[in-house]
């Protein structure tokens, strides 16, 4: 395909993830407020973590005792109805969308490299779709962790636009910790990482998890961060226990040398049939002798050239 084409599938591509991204936007701005096929709206399941807490710790504004959210502005609950439906709708659409990216990108790759990246991409959206649901179940947990400090001098009165820009968040970033694992298989499986340099630094990672965690969550709450770097260990064991069987199956023997002193030099492999060690030596093959018609041949030849007038003069 010329330049032309490729800038013209591209822009029918983008319009089509655009059609489909607007279309779940409006499913998602309806589905918000209404059920449909027995599923309970977006609106109850987004406040679900924040209704099953204590009503002893909310506030509650309703004469009938009804969970609700507080809204504080005129286009609050209009714009955060319209937010929360585009990123419902973004999820709704997200097979068109990728199906469309993958067309586009796919032509240009080698089989073994659209297995690879199907591969790639199939975990990553399960492992995204896994730390949300993470996300989801700690909520509540972490909410009544914040929500009960200082409870008796004060009571939470949640607005809808701070509840859910803590919610969303909170599910973006375990969704986005969740792809670390992966991150470092692909190293592994590109001859970046070996299991050698990092087998011996499971503490540091550990570590470095855990104060990841803490700096990520957007409450800073231990119930949060304790989940969340939990979790990443064990991927990232996973992940680890891959790398050293891919490595085995490569058969990526480290050298000696690479462990030994700079200013030291490294011992020769003198074994019979080693790298540096002696080779024998073959028996020498016996010459063959010259045969007589050939000698014959060659005083034939330079009894021609001794001759005046046959040195082949014309041809010179």
């Amino acid at each position: 395909m010329s330049l032309v084409e490729h800038i013209q599938e591209l822009r029918r591509r983008i319009l089509i993830s655009i059609a489909a991204l607007a279309v779940g936007t409006v499913v998602g701005f309806i589905w918000y407020q209404h059920s449909f096929f027995g599923i309970i709206s977006l609106g109850e399941i987004l406040r679900g973590p924040y209704c099953k807490l204590d009503p002893t710790i909310r506030a509650d504004f309703t004469a009938d005792g009804t969970c609700r959210l507080l809204a504080t502005a005129p286009f609050e609950m209009f714009m955060l109805r319209l937010k929360v439906g585009a990123l419902a709708g973004s999820v709704l659409a997200s097979p068109v969308w990728l199906a469309q990216i993958w067309g586009f990108v796919t032509p240009g790759l080698m089989k073994n490299e659209r297995k690879w990246t199907f591969t790639f991409v199939s975990i990553a959206v399960l492992l995204f779709v896994a730390g949300a649901g993470l996300a989801y179940f700690v909520m509540a947990y972490g909410l009544e962790v914040l929500l009960q400090i200082g409870d008796n001098t004060q009571i939470t009165a949640l607005s809808g636009e701070r509840y859910y820009s803590f919610f969303l968040a909170l599910l973006l970033v375990f969704g986005v910790s969740f792809e670390v694992p992966l991150l470092i298989i692909m190293l592994n499986i590109i001859g970046l990482l070996e299991y050698e340099t990092l087998k011996d630094k499971r503490r540091l990672i550990i570590l470095a998890l855990f104060i990841f965690a803490a700096f990520m969550t957007p409450g800073q709450d231990p119930m949060s961060m304790l989940a969340l770097s939990i979790a990443l260990c064990i991927l990232v064991e996973f992940a680890l226990q891959f790398c050293r069987l891919n490595d085995k199956r490569r058969d990526r023997a480290r050298p000696d040398w690479l462990d030994g002193d700079d200013d030291s030099a490294s011992s020769l492999d003198l074994t019979p049939g080693g790298v540096d060690g002696p080779s024998p030596v073959a028996p020498a093959s016996p010459v063959q002798a010259t045969p007589q018609s050939m000698i014959r041949s060659n005083e034939q030849l330079g009894d021609l050239s001794q001759r005046p007038g046959s040195a082949f003069d014309d041809v010179l």
